[in-house]
């Protein structure tokens, strides 16, 4: 994982990296993220990589900092459910008419049902780390919880 690069220079913490199962449901997903709450308990650093809005098939190079206005609706959207601690609200978005265009393949926003669903476990509310917009259909959010 290249942000553990960055965060952990000399590669001294033990990793444990998950795997996708894409054809599963968000629901499904969400589970997973709650039942790796406990491991915190342990000090285990729980990290997702992802990003929210992931769409390669749209990018625009003359956006290099600014996102359309449908990844701003859907980032927003799911930062806004992790913030105000209603994390099963993202699973709503899923029916969502941006929904299709910020996710056009689930690899790279399962992280983030993951996360939602480690905040609605342990009650916490989410902050934002990072926001921003790259080449009008990358999100880069970073949130973070505890």
């Amino acid at each position: 994982m290249v942000v553990l690069a960055h965060m952990f220079p000399n590669a001294d913490v033990p990793v444990v990296q998950l795997s996708i199962n894409a054809v599963q449901s968000l629901d499904y997903h969400l589970d997973i993220g709650a039942r790796l709450a406990p491991l915190r308990d342990q000090g285990v650093l729980i990290v997702g990589s992802g990003n929210i809005v992931h769409h390669l098939g749209r990018l625009d190079m003359a956006r290099p900092d600014s996102g359309y206005d449908w990844a701003h609706r859907f980032n927003e959207a799911v930062v806004g459910a992790l913030v105000d601690g209603t994390p099963d609200a993202i699973l709503d978005l899923e029916g969502s008419a941006d929904y299709r265009n910020a996710v056009p393949t689930p690899d790279h926003f399962l992280p983030a049902i993951y996360f939602a669903g480690l905040a609605k476990a342990t009650g916490e509310q989410a902050r934002v780390l990072v926001d921003g917009y790259a080449f009008g259909s990358l999100s880069m959010t970073s949130l973070a919880i505890g």
